[in-house]
Protein backbone atom coordinates (compact mmCIF):
# COMPACT_ATOMS: atom_id res chain seq x y z
CA UNK A 1 0.00 0.00 0.00
CA UNK A 2 1.01 3.65 -0.22
CA UNK A 3 3.06 5.19 2.55
CA UNK A 4 1.48 5.74 5.97
CA UNK A 5 -0.08 9.21 6.16
CA UNK A 6 0.75 9.47 9.85
CA UNK A 7 4.51 8.97 9.47
CA UNK A 8 6.27 12.28 8.78
CA UNK A 9 9.64 11.87 7.15
CA UNK A 10 12.44 14.40 6.82
CA UNK A 11 13.16 16.13 3.55
CA UNK A 12 15.23 14.73 0.69
CA UNK A 13 18.10 17.03 1.62
CA UNK A 14 18.59 15.37 5.03
CA UNK A 15 17.59 11.72 4.65
CA UNK A 16 18.59 9.82 7.81
CA UNK A 17 21.31 7.20 7.38
CA UNK A 18 19.89 3.74 6.86
CA UNK A 19 16.46 4.87 5.66
CA UNK A 20 15.40 3.59 2.27
CA UNK A 21 15.18 6.31 -0.38
CA UNK A 22 11.61 7.47 -0.76
CA UNK A 23 10.53 7.47 -4.43
CA UNK A 24 7.47 9.35 -5.66
CA UNK A 25 6.12 7.66 -8.80
CA UNK A 26 4.18 10.41 -10.63
CA UNK A 27 1.83 9.55 -13.49
CA UNK A 28 -1.37 10.49 -15.33
CA UNK A 29 -1.15 14.17 -16.21
CA UNK A 30 -2.87 16.77 -18.35
CA UNK A 31 -2.18 15.31 -21.80
CA UNK A 32 -3.76 13.01 -24.34
CA UNK A 33 -1.29 10.36 -23.18
CA UNK A 34 -2.79 10.20 -19.68
CA UNK A 35 -3.80 6.54 -20.03
CA UNK A 36 -0.40 5.52 -21.42
CA UNK A 37 1.29 7.21 -18.47
CA UNK A 38 -0.89 5.18 -16.10
CA UNK A 39 0.08 1.99 -17.94
CA UNK A 40 3.75 2.92 -17.55
CA UNK A 41 3.19 3.43 -13.83
CA UNK A 42 1.53 0.02 -13.57
CA UNK A 43 4.70 -1.60 -14.89
CA UNK A 44 7.07 0.44 -12.73
CA UNK A 45 5.05 -0.04 -9.52
CA UNK A 46 5.07 -3.79 -10.13
CA UNK A 47 8.80 -3.88 -10.81
CA UNK A 48 10.29 -1.48 -8.26
CA UNK A 49 12.26 -3.15 -5.45
CA UNK A 50 10.25 -2.50 -2.27
CA UNK A 51 13.09 -3.78 -0.07
CA UNK A 52 15.35 -1.12 -1.54
CA UNK A 53 12.95 1.81 -2.00
CA UNK A 54 9.88 3.21 -0.28
CA UNK A 55 7.25 4.06 -2.88
CA UNK A 56 4.70 6.88 -2.95
CA UNK A 57 2.27 6.62 -5.93
CA UNK A 58 1.04 10.05 -7.03
CA UNK A 59 -1.51 10.59 -9.77
CA UNK A 60 -2.19 13.82 -11.65
CA UNK A 61 -5.74 14.29 -12.89
CA UNK A 62 -6.60 15.62 -16.32
CA UNK A 63 -7.34 18.96 -14.66
CA UNK A 64 -3.88 19.03 -13.05
CA UNK A 65 -4.79 18.06 -9.47
CA UNK A 66 -2.13 16.02 -7.63
CA UNK A 67 -3.56 13.17 -5.56
CA UNK A 68 -2.14 10.33 -3.51
CA UNK A 69 -3.43 7.05 -4.97
CA UNK A 70 -3.55 3.43 -3.90
CA UNK A 71 -0.52 1.32 -4.68
CA UNK A 72 -2.47 -0.95 -7.04
CA UNK A 73 -0.69 -1.55 -10.37
CA UNK A 74 -3.49 -3.72 -11.79
CA UNK A 75 -5.94 -0.82 -11.64
CA UNK A 76 -3.65 1.27 -13.85
CA UNK A 77 -2.79 -1.26 -16.56
CA UNK A 78 -4.09 -1.09 -20.14
CA UNK A 79 -7.06 -3.40 -20.58
CA UNK A 80 -9.20 -3.57 -23.74
CA UNK A 81 -12.14 -4.90 -21.70
CA UNK A 82 -12.66 -1.70 -19.70
CA UNK A 83 -12.76 2.06 -20.31
CA UNK A 84 -9.43 3.90 -20.45
CA UNK A 85 -7.88 4.49 -17.03
CA UNK A 86 -8.25 8.02 -15.70
CA UNK A 87 -6.94 9.44 -12.44
CA UNK A 88 -9.68 11.30 -10.56
CA UNK A 89 -9.77 12.76 -7.06
CA UNK A 90 -13.08 10.99 -6.41
CA UNK A 91 -12.08 7.60 -7.79
CA UNK A 92 -8.48 6.57 -7.32
CA UNK A 93 -7.48 9.54 -5.19
CA UNK A 94 -6.77 9.12 -1.46
CA UNK A 95 -6.17 12.79 -0.85
CA UNK A 96 -5.00 15.99 -2.51
CA UNK A 97 -1.27 16.76 -2.25
CA UNK A 98 0.60 19.94 -1.47
CA UNK A 99 4.38 20.36 -1.62
CA UNK A 100 6.47 22.57 0.65
CA UNK A 101 8.93 24.52 -1.57
CA UNK A 102 12.61 23.86 -0.96
CA UNK A 103 12.18 20.71 1.12
CA UNK A 104 10.27 18.19 -0.95
CA UNK A 105 7.91 17.71 2.00
CA UNK A 106 4.41 16.52 1.07
CA UNK A 107 1.16 17.26 2.86
CA UNK A 108 -2.06 15.38 2.15
CA UNK A 109 -5.54 16.83 2.47
CA UNK A 110 -7.71 13.75 2.90
CA UNK A 111 -11.22 13.48 1.41
CA UNK A 112 -12.54 14.03 4.95
CA UNK A 113 -10.79 17.41 5.04
CA UNK A 114 -8.04 16.39 7.45
CA UNK A 115 -4.45 17.47 6.86
CA UNK A 116 -1.65 14.91 7.35
CA UNK A 117 2.11 15.20 6.93
CA UNK A 118 3.36 12.63 4.46
CA UNK A 119 6.98 13.77 4.68
CA UNK A 120 9.70 14.30 2.13
CA UNK A 121 10.65 12.42 -1.01
CA UNK A 122 14.19 11.77 -2.15
CA UNK A 123 13.53 11.37 -5.85
CA UNK A 124 10.63 11.64 -8.30
CA UNK A 125 10.04 9.25 -11.19
CA UNK A 126 8.02 11.47 -13.57
CA UNK A 127 6.35 8.84 -15.75
CA UNK A 128 4.47 11.48 -17.72
CA UNK A 129 4.10 11.57 -21.49
CA UNK A 130 3.25 14.62 -23.56
CA UNK A 131 2.55 18.21 -22.47
CA UNK A 132 2.80 19.17 -18.79
CA UNK A 133 5.14 16.29 -18.06
CA UNK A 134 7.56 15.29 -20.79
CA UNK A 135 8.10 18.84 -22.00
CA UNK A 136 10.16 20.38 -19.20
CA UNK A 137 7.25 21.78 -17.19
CA UNK A 138 7.29 19.31 -14.30
CA UNK A 139 11.08 19.20 -14.48
CA UNK A 140 11.20 22.95 -13.94
CA UNK A 141 8.78 22.68 -11.04
CA UNK A 142 10.89 19.99 -9.38
CA UNK A 143 14.03 22.09 -9.87
CA UNK A 144 12.27 24.97 -8.11
CA UNK A 145 11.21 22.67 -5.28
CA UNK A 146 14.72 21.26 -4.88
CA UNK A 147 13.64 17.65 -5.53
CA UNK A 148 15.81 15.28 -7.54
CA UNK A 149 14.11 13.44 -10.39
CA UNK A 150 14.83 10.77 -12.96
CA UNK A 151 15.30 11.50 -16.63
CA UNK A 152 16.12 14.56 -18.68
CA UNK A 153 16.30 18.09 -17.32
CA UNK A 154 14.31 21.15 -18.30
CA UNK A 155 16.10 22.06 -21.54
CA UNK A 156 16.46 18.55 -22.96
CA UNK A 157 12.87 17.68 -22.07
CA UNK A 158 11.52 20.81 -23.75
CA UNK A 159 13.73 20.34 -26.81
CA UNK A 160 12.90 16.65 -27.14
CA UNK A 161 9.17 17.37 -26.91
CA UNK A 162 9.26 19.83 -29.82
CA UNK A 163 10.14 17.93 -32.98
CA UNK A 164 11.26 21.08 -34.79
CA UNK A 165 13.61 22.15 -31.99
CA UNK A 166 15.01 18.62 -31.89
CA UNK A 167 15.78 18.87 -35.61
CA UNK A 168 17.56 22.21 -35.11
CA UNK A 169 19.82 20.79 -32.38
CA UNK A 170 20.53 17.58 -34.27
CA UNK A 171 21.31 19.47 -37.47
CA UNK A 172 23.77 21.66 -35.56
CA UNK A 173 25.49 18.47 -34.42
CA UNK A 174 25.67 17.14 -37.98
CA UNK A 175 22.98 14.48 -37.47
CA UNK A 176 20.63 13.84 -40.40
CA UNK A 177 16.84 14.22 -40.12
CA UNK A 178 14.05 14.15 -42.70
CA UNK A 179 13.29 17.27 -44.80
CA UNK A 180 10.34 19.15 -43.34
CA UNK A 181 8.16 22.24 -43.28
CA UNK A 182 6.97 23.85 -40.04
CA UNK A 183 3.35 24.93 -39.79
CA UNK A 184 3.34 27.59 -37.08
CA UNK A 185 0.40 28.09 -34.70
CA UNK A 186 -0.79 31.31 -36.38
CA UNK A 187 0.72 31.18 -39.87
CA UNK A 188 -1.65 28.44 -41.05
CA UNK A 189 -4.64 30.73 -40.57
CA UNK A 190 -2.77 33.74 -41.92
CA UNK A 191 -1.05 32.32 -45.00
CA UNK A 192 -1.84 28.66 -45.62
CA UNK A 193 -1.23 29.05 -49.36
CA UNK A 194 2.44 29.86 -48.68
CA UNK A 195 2.75 26.82 -46.43
CA UNK A 196 1.24 24.53 -49.04
CA UNK A 197 3.63 25.96 -51.65
CA UNK A 198 6.58 25.25 -49.34
CA UNK A 199 5.37 21.68 -48.95
CA UNK A 200 5.61 21.23 -52.72
CA UNK A 201 9.39 20.91 -52.26
CA UNK A 202 8.88 17.75 -50.16
CA UNK A 203 8.68 14.28 -51.67
CA UNK A 204 5.52 12.24 -51.15
CA UNK A 205 4.35 10.38 -49.17
CA UNK A 206 4.32 12.96 -46.40
CA UNK A 207 3.83 12.47 -42.70
CA UNK A 208 1.94 15.23 -40.91
CA UNK A 209 2.65 15.34 -37.18
CA UNK A 210 1.78 17.47 -34.16
CA UNK A 211 5.11 19.07 -33.25
CA UNK A 212 4.69 18.51 -29.52
CA UNK A 213 2.88 15.22 -28.99
CA UNK A 214 3.92 11.62 -28.53
CA UNK A 215 2.61 8.05 -28.85
CA UNK A 216 1.94 8.79 -32.55
CA UNK A 217 -1.16 10.81 -31.64
CA UNK A 218 -2.51 12.93 -34.49
CA UNK A 219 -0.15 11.62 -37.20
CA UNK A 220 -1.44 11.17 -40.76
CA UNK A 221 0.27 9.66 -43.79
CA UNK A 222 -0.54 11.72 -46.88
CA UNK A 223 -0.25 10.25 -50.38
CA UNK A 224 -2.03 12.99 -52.37
CA UNK A 225 -1.63 16.76 -52.37
CA UNK A 226 -5.34 17.35 -52.05
CA UNK A 227 -5.36 15.50 -48.71
CA UNK A 228 -2.65 17.63 -47.11
CA UNK A 229 -4.82 20.51 -45.73
CA UNK A 230 -7.14 18.07 -43.93
CA UNK A 231 -4.16 16.25 -42.43
CA UNK A 232 -2.72 19.52 -41.14
CA UNK A 233 -6.09 20.43 -39.63
CA UNK A 234 -6.25 17.02 -37.93
CA UNK A 235 -2.78 17.45 -36.44
CA UNK A 236 -3.70 20.96 -35.26
CA UNK A 237 -6.45 19.48 -33.07
CA UNK A 238 -3.65 17.90 -31.03
CA UNK A 239 -1.11 20.75 -31.25
CA UNK A 240 -1.37 24.09 -33.08
CA UNK A 241 2.26 23.67 -34.18
CA UNK A 242 2.64 21.01 -36.88
CA UNK A 243 5.45 19.39 -38.85
CA UNK A 244 5.07 18.18 -42.43
CA UNK A 245 7.86 15.71 -43.24
CA UNK A 246 9.03 13.79 -46.24
CA UNK A 247 8.42 10.10 -45.68
CA UNK A 248 11.74 8.24 -45.50
CA UNK A 249 11.83 4.78 -47.05
CA UNK A 250 13.71 2.66 -44.58
CA UNK A 251 13.51 0.19 -41.76
CA UNK A 252 12.38 1.52 -38.36
CA UNK A 253 15.25 1.06 -35.92
CA UNK A 254 15.16 2.19 -32.29
CA UNK A 255 18.10 2.66 -29.95
CA UNK A 256 17.91 2.94 -26.15
CA UNK A 257 20.37 5.28 -24.44
CA UNK A 258 20.99 5.42 -20.69
CA UNK A 259 23.06 8.04 -18.93
CA UNK A 260 26.44 7.01 -17.58
CA UNK A 261 27.37 7.04 -13.90
CA UNK A 262 29.45 10.02 -12.81
CA UNK A 263 31.55 11.24 -15.73
CA UNK A 264 31.06 8.06 -17.77
CA UNK A 265 29.78 8.27 -21.35
CA UNK A 266 26.15 7.41 -22.16
CA UNK A 267 25.41 3.70 -22.41
CA UNK A 268 23.76 2.34 -25.55
CA UNK A 269 21.75 -0.87 -25.78
CA UNK A 270 21.53 -3.25 -28.70
CA UNK A 271 19.35 -1.65 -31.41
CA UNK A 272 15.84 -2.95 -31.92
CA UNK A 273 13.60 -3.10 -34.96
CA UNK A 274 9.83 -2.72 -35.27
CA UNK A 275 8.31 -5.36 -37.56
CA UNK A 276 4.56 -4.98 -38.19
CA UNK A 277 2.04 -7.54 -39.43
CA UNK A 278 -1.06 -6.01 -41.03
CA UNK A 279 -2.89 -9.34 -40.87
CA UNK A 280 -2.92 -9.02 -37.06
CA UNK A 281 -4.18 -5.45 -36.91
CA UNK A 282 -1.09 -3.33 -37.57
CA UNK A 283 -1.73 0.06 -39.10
CA UNK A 284 -0.07 1.45 -42.19
CA UNK A 285 2.63 2.87 -39.91
CA UNK A 286 3.56 2.53 -36.23
CA UNK A 287 0.55 4.44 -34.89
CA UNK A 288 -1.10 4.61 -31.44
CA UNK A 289 -3.36 1.59 -32.06
CA UNK A 290 -0.45 -0.56 -33.19
CA UNK A 291 1.86 0.57 -30.38
CA UNK A 292 -0.39 -0.02 -27.43
CA UNK A 293 -3.39 -2.15 -28.36
CA UNK A 294 -2.56 -4.45 -31.31
CA UNK A 295 0.11 -6.43 -29.46
CA UNK A 296 -0.06 -9.41 -31.84
CA UNK A 297 0.57 -7.11 -34.80
CA UNK A 298 4.03 -5.98 -33.72
CA UNK A 299 7.20 -7.95 -33.40
CA UNK A 300 10.07 -6.32 -31.55
CA UNK A 301 13.26 -7.70 -33.03
CA UNK A 302 16.34 -7.21 -30.91
CA UNK A 303 19.15 -7.26 -31.80
CA UNK A 304 17.98 -5.61 -35.02
CA UNK A 305 18.98 -7.26 -38.27
CA UNK A 306 21.71 -4.80 -39.18
CA UNK A 307 25.10 -5.08 -40.79
CA UNK A 308 28.03 -4.40 -38.43
CA UNK A 309 28.49 -1.00 -40.09
CA UNK A 310 24.79 -0.09 -39.71
CA UNK A 311 24.80 -1.25 -36.07
CA UNK A 312 27.82 0.90 -35.26
CA UNK A 313 26.31 3.89 -37.09
CA UNK A 314 22.97 3.90 -35.26
CA UNK A 315 24.55 3.23 -31.85
CA UNK A 316 27.13 5.98 -32.17
CA UNK A 317 24.61 8.42 -33.64
CA UNK A 318 22.17 7.69 -30.79
CA UNK A 319 24.85 8.57 -28.24
CA UNK A 320 25.63 11.77 -30.20
CA UNK A 321 21.94 12.70 -30.25
CA UNK A 322 21.72 12.15 -26.47
CA UNK A 323 24.58 14.62 -26.01
CA UNK A 324 23.30 17.05 -28.65
CA UNK A 325 20.08 17.78 -26.76
CA UNK A 326 21.80 17.73 -23.35
CA UNK A 327 19.96 14.61 -22.20
CA UNK A 328 20.18 12.96 -18.80
CA UNK A 329 18.84 9.66 -17.55
CA UNK A 330 17.26 8.09 -20.61
CA UNK A 331 16.27 8.64 -24.22
CA UNK A 332 15.15 6.48 -27.11
CA UNK A 333 16.43 7.57 -30.50
CA UNK A 334 14.32 6.42 -33.46
CA UNK A 335 15.88 5.99 -36.89
CA UNK A 336 15.06 5.12 -40.44
CA UNK A 337 17.88 3.04 -41.88
CA UNK A 338 17.79 3.29 -45.67
CA UNK A 339 18.77 0.67 -48.23
CA UNK A 340 21.97 2.59 -48.96
CA UNK A 341 23.02 2.47 -45.29
CA UNK A 342 22.11 5.98 -44.12
CA UNK A 343 20.69 6.51 -40.61
CA UNK A 344 18.05 9.28 -40.51
CA UNK A 345 16.85 10.28 -37.04
CA UNK A 346 13.07 10.35 -36.83
CA UNK A 347 12.64 11.41 -33.20
CA UNK A 348 14.41 11.64 -29.86
CA UNK A 349 12.10 10.58 -27.04
CA UNK A 350 13.09 11.80 -23.58
CA UNK A 351 10.35 9.76 -21.88
CA UNK A 352 9.96 6.77 -24.19
CA UNK A 353 7.32 4.12 -23.84
CA UNK A 354 8.24 2.37 -20.61
CA UNK A 355 5.63 -0.32 -20.07
CA UNK A 356 7.04 -3.83 -19.60
CA UNK A 357 6.20 -4.61 -23.26
CA UNK A 358 7.71 -1.39 -24.66
CA UNK A 359 10.78 -1.42 -26.86
CA UNK A 360 13.03 0.67 -24.58
CA UNK A 361 13.10 -1.80 -21.66
CA UNK A 362 13.14 -4.73 -24.09
CA UNK A 363 16.35 -3.47 -25.71
CA UNK A 364 17.98 -3.19 -22.29
CA UNK A 365 16.75 -6.66 -21.33
CA UNK A 366 18.41 -8.11 -24.42
CA UNK A 367 21.53 -6.13 -23.52
CA UNK A 368 21.65 -7.66 -20.03
CA UNK A 369 19.59 -5.31 -17.82
CA UNK A 370 16.09 -6.52 -16.94
CA UNK A 371 13.10 -4.27 -16.18
CA UNK A 372 13.46 -4.10 -12.36
CA UNK A 373 17.19 -3.41 -12.69
CA UNK A 374 16.52 -0.69 -15.27
CA UNK A 375 14.00 1.02 -12.97
CA UNK A 376 16.51 0.88 -10.12
CA UNK A 377 19.29 2.28 -12.32
CA UNK A 378 17.16 5.29 -13.29
CA UNK A 379 16.48 5.97 -9.61
CA UNK A 380 20.17 5.67 -8.72
CA UNK A 381 21.18 8.00 -11.56
CA UNK A 382 18.71 10.55 -10.21
CA UNK A 383 19.91 10.17 -6.62
CA UNK A 384 23.57 10.69 -7.54
CA UNK A 385 23.27 13.74 -9.77
CA UNK A 386 23.68 17.24 -8.28
CA UNK A 387 20.55 19.07 -7.18
CA UNK A 388 21.91 22.34 -8.61
CA UNK A 389 20.05 23.32 -11.78
CA UNK A 390 23.41 24.21 -13.45
CA UNK A 391 24.93 20.75 -13.25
Amino acid sequence: MAADLQEPISSSLSRPAGRRPRVAVVFGGRSGEHTISCATAAGVLSAIDRDRYEVVPIGITLSGQWVLVDDDPASLALDDSRPPVEITAEGMGRGELAVQPGSGALTVLTPAGQSAALGGVDVVLPLLHGPYGEDGTIQGMLEMLGIRYAGCGVLASAAGMDKQVTKVLLSAAGIATAPHVVVGPHRWNRDRAAILRACEALDYPLFVKPARAGSSLGITKVERREDLPAAIEAARTVDPKVLVETGVAGREIEVAVLGGRGDDAPRVAEPGEIAMDASHGAGEFYDYQTKYLAHDAVQMVCPARLTPAERELVMSTAAEAFLAIGAEGLTRVDFFVTDDGRAIVNEVNTMPGFTPFSMYPYMWKVSGMDYPALVAELIELALERPADVNR
